[in-house]
């Protein structure tokens, strides 16, 4: 509440004023004119600029930083995924080293047999 009603002075003491005395025609040299009878009035123009040129002006904006941090936050998202599938891909190879865990395995996964025998298939 207290910022509002600082906000609403500062609208007070800075726009009011320029409302009255704003002509459409007016030069910039004119309207700055204007903004230094206020004490602080210049700052606070300088200052909103500023303000407006940061948070959406350019590639070094705060919309720019915000857009590039989420990317980066999917991406890092990504490489834990890739990295917990390539560990699992690594612990396979590692257990397929050998012809009894490499037979057993081509049997349960891809069905394969010898040529002389024969298998069933038993659904649960």
């Amino acid at each position: 509440m207290q910022i509002f009603l600082r906000f609403s002075c500062i609208c007070r003491f800075f726009v009011v004023p320029l409302r009255q005395n704003l002509n459409p025609m007016m030069t910039f040299r004119q309207f700055w004119d204007i903004i230094k009878i206020r004490k602080w009035g210049k700052y606070v123009v300088t200052l909103l600029a500023f303000l407006i040129v940061f948070l959406f002006v350019g590639e070094q904006s705060l919309l720019h930083f915000v857009h590039r941090h989420r990317e980066i936050r999917r991406m890092e998202e990504q490489r834990d995924l890739y990295r917990s599938e390539a560990e699992k891909v690594e612990q396979d190879i590692n257990v397929l080293q050998d012809a009894d865990s490499l037979e057993r395995y081509a049997r349960e996964h891809y069905y394969m047999h010898t040529p002389n025998e024969d298998i069933y298939l038993i659904d649960n």
